[in-house]
């Protein structure tokens, strides 16, 4: 099966687990690192996850994937906070997080700049708006690589 099918699978399946809960999932990775397989699965609500959230999530997930035995092969099942940088990968998370610090990557350069730092103004009609340096910058959504909020020392 197919890394996009697993996701998939474990993107529904979390769904009918948190159904109505505030719990929302951040992203879901299933990647070889070495010989080890990981199926890692990051989680979020505004009040931030603790310990109880990731067991309890990964308690309902493993009973569902060991059901319906999608993988396999050996791994290990990681559910856990996004930690302080967290990605942005859906329009509402950069509707979220206006005015953090973030830092983009897009897939092409634009103005000649690929990697851009600055503050999240928003994001409207599909188009991400950063200040940077007093200066807006504006980077259409489908363009943008990887997004994470970044952190400030």
């Amino acid at each position: 099966m197919s890394k996009q099918n697993i996701i998939d699978i474990v993107t529904s399946m979390f769904n009918e687990i948190v159904n109505d809960s505030e719990i929302e999932l951040v992203d879901v990775e299933y990647v070889k690192e070495g010989t080890a397989w990981f199926l890692r699965v990051y989680i979020d609500k505004s009040s931030g996850v603790d310990i109880d959230d990731c067991r309890r999530i990964s308690q309902e997930l493993s009973v569902k994937l060991d059901k319906i035995d999608p993988i396999s092969h050996a791994y290990t099942l990681e559910v856990s906070s996004p930690g302080l940088e967290r990605p942005l990968k859906k329009e509402k998370d950069f509707q979220r997080f206006r005015g953090q610090l973030v830092n983009i990557k897009t897939y092409q350069a634009i103005n000649g700049i690929k990697e851009f730092q600055g503050q999240l103004i928003g994001v409207d009609s599909g188009i991400v708006k950063l200040d940077i340096n007093g200066e807006e910058q504006e980077i259409p959504f489908d363009k943008i690589a990887k997004a994470r909020l970044a952190i400030e020392f």
